[in-house]
């Protein structure tokens, strides 16, 4: 995925969800040791894939992403809510994320 493809699919998506122009865009990557699982935490939040890898299974509340996985109908690049990765390899692996985290600004939470 490209950078550019990347950026105009958050820009929609978080404009679905109601929020505007009102979030904050951060990159993700994350460095996985070998046969490592990671749970994320991202309710109201977008983490989308920009580089698949072959040896990472993402699992979350809105779907699936793992190349290895014969069973799956589709999978995911998008995912929110809990998310869990799992390094699949016996060797370090990495994710890249593009993460979209919406602006609270009722009450004016303090996170502008």
């Amino acid at each position: 995925m490209t950078a550019e493809l990347a950026l105009d699919y958050i820009k929609r998506r978080m404009q679905e969800m109601g929020y505007g122009k009102e979030y904050l865009l951060r990159f993700r990557h994350i460095l996985l040791r070998e046969s490592e699982t990671r749970e994320l935490t991202a309710y109201n939040q977008i983490f989308l894939l920009i580089d698949p890898i072959s040896t990472l299974r993402i699992e979350s509340d809105v779907g699936l992403f793992d190349l290895s996985e014969v069973s799956a109908n589709e999978l995911q690049y998008e995912h929110r809510g809990r998310i869990t990765l799992t390094n699949l390899s016996l060797s370090p692996t990495n994710a890249r994320f593009l993460q979209a985290i919406p602006i609270n600004t009722e009450g004016h939470a303090g996170n502008k």
